[in-house]
Parts: structure tokens; sequence; C-alpha cells
């Protein structure tokens, strides 16, 4: 058994047919100068264990890379799939919601309504995922196959050779002031539930009662006309809250800018949500009267329990909110 031959063939298959005989032969000089006048099989597996592994080897030898993304361009790649996929997949599932809802009749049980709702909205991210990560994966495959350049030195962000002086422009962040993607995409998702809840109020927020089918939908706790007389403000609150969402993906940490971006979009909200909270006419009165004799109380002090609960809530949540932005901006 020719050990130099095997070893040979195997570097050689893995190559274009073209070059595969002037390496062969490359190889074949290569090995003969390495060994001995008088060698042995001990000599040979010495000799071709010093060239390593017949892939990694042919590896050398081709012009095009046997990796999908190597390292060049590997960070900057995973950089890029971990920012969009979050706000393609929040554009989805906010798409998706205002579809379902411009088409849904009331026909169907609010809860099933719901259960489907979220099924396709998984599904939806799911598919999105997939889709930007083929995509993404397919256009670094060809920038690395395509990339003449004879240096392969990872790449930094900006595409560019890495060089000390880059370290000039990161910053550091600690880990208490991190503003993480998950955080970024929580807060969109809160943004559509409360958006949906909002304009739908009708056929989401009400009495439920337990059935043989299931929970069933029987009168709405706000009057949707009301609410939707206040929906151009609601709408800037929408934007402020999308906006405030991606600086804080942009600037990756909590800043004194960001603090105070968070403060003004809280305290807007809280004011527009105060004013819709007390209007009068807001409230359903006969989802209030049957909540009310369910709490022994008049429907009058019930009403206004419920409206100064939700509000306090409202209100600390704001506060606890701003408080933990400059809190967080603070931190060196």
């Amino acid at each position: 058994m020719n050990l130099t031959e095997i070893y040979i063939q195997e570097v050689t298959r893995r190559l274009p047919e073209k070059n595969r005989e002037d390496i062969a032969l490359e190889l074949r000089s290569t090995i003969g100068d390495m060994l001995p006048d008088d060698y042995n099989e001990h000599d040979v597996k010495e000799v071709l264990e010093k060239l390593g592994n017949p892939a990694a080897l042919a590896s050398g030898y081709r012009d095009q890379p046997m990796h999908l993304i190597g390292p060049r361009y590997f960070d900057v790649y995973l950089s890029l799939l971990k920012m969009i996929i979050p706000i393609a997949a929040v554009i989805a599932v906010i798409s998706m919601i205002a579809e379902y809802f411009i088409s849904f009749g009331g026909e169907e049980a609010v809860m099933n309504a719901f259960l489907n709702m979220m099924g396709e909205g998984i599904w939806r991210i799911i598919e999105v995922g997939i889709h930007v990560f083929f995509w993404l994966t397919v256009v670094f495959v060809i920038l690395e196959r395509t990339d003449k350049g004879k240096e392969q030195h990872p790449l930094s962000a900006s595409l560019k050779k890495w060089t000390p002086e880059d370290l000039k422009t990161v910053i550091y962040i600690p880990k208490k002031k991190a503003i993480t993607k998950l955080e970024v995409f929580g807060y969109l998702m809160w943004t559509a539930i409360w958006a949906t809840l909002y304009f739908y109020a009708n056929h989401l927020l009400g009495i439920y009662e337990g059935g043989g089918e299931g929970l069933k939908f029987v009168m709405p706790a706000l009057n949707q006309d009301v609410l939707l007389r206040y929906w151009p403000i609601v709408i800037v609150v929408i934007a402020l809250e999308i906006g405030l969402a991606l600086y804080k993906l942009l600037k990756g940490q909590w800043t004194k800018k960001v603090a105070i971006f968070n403060t003004v979009v809280e305290l807007f909200a809280t004011v527009v949500f105060i004013v819709i909270v007390s209007n009068p006419n807001l409230m359903n009165q006969e989802s209030i009267t049957y909540m009310s004799k369910l709490f022994t109380t008049s429907t009058k002090q019930f009403e206004i329990w419920l409206i100064a609960g939700i509000i306090i809530i409202f209100v600390v949540s704001a506060a606890i909110s701003i408080f933990d932005g400059f809190r967080k901006a603070r931190i060196r």
C-alpha cells in the first residue's frame, strides 16, 4: 500500500480537475524532499502527519473557500442577523394583528380568535426568521466567494480590515447599562398588544361568561366610539414608542439622551391615557353595573375605584420606568 499516492489522491480529489495533475506533481516533490534517503513506512507517516489532514491541505489550494461563511465575514454576518430578525419579526406580528382584526367580523369566539392569532403569530415569526436567515446567508456566501482580496483577516463592522485604531470607536457598555435586543423586542410587542386592545376594545375587553363552549363575550367594557375620538393622538403615542424602541436598538445602552427620550414618551403617554380614561362616557355603564354587583358596591363608587386604580397603576409604572432609565444612564 503506497501511502504517499493515497494521500495525494485524497488531496487532489477535492480540487478542480484542471489543477489536479500539477498539484499532484508538486506534492510528490514536496514529500520526496521531506523524506530521508533510506526511508521506511514510519518516515512516510511522519511526513504525511506534518502535512496534515488532506481535506485541510486541499482547502489551501482551492480558489474558493470550503465553508459557507468564513471568519472574515462571520462576525458581521452574525451581528446583522441578530439585529434584523427581531425587527422583521415585530413588523410581521404587527401587520398580522392588523390584518386579523380588519377581517374580524365578531362571529368567532374571542378565545378561539386569540388562540388562532397566537398560533399565526408564532408561525409568522418562524417564517420571517427563515426568510431573513436564508437571504442574508445567500448575500454573505456571495461576498465570501467574490472577495478576491489576498488577506483574509476578519472584518470589522465597517467591512474593513480590523486595526487597533478600531478600539477607539468601541464604547464599553457595562452589563447593567446595556439595552438588549430582547428588551427592545418585548417593548415593541407590548406596543403592538396595547394598540390592538385599544382599537379593538369592543371585541376584546369586556365581560366574559363560561359555558359549554368555553368563554363567551357578553358585553364590552368600553365604548369604542369614545376611544376612536382620540385615535390621532394615540397614533402619535404609538409612533413615539416605536421611535424610542429603534433609538434604544441603535444606542444599545442607557444614556442621558435615551433616558430623556424615554421620559418624554412616558409623560406624554401618561397624560394622554389619563385624559382618555377620565372621559365620563368611556365606560360602558352596563358592564360597570354588572361588575359592581359582583363587588357588592354602588355603580358610581365602583367606577371611581376602577378608574382611580387604573390611573395609579399606569402612573406608578411610568414613574418606575423613568427612574430606572436615569438610574441606568448614570452607571459607569
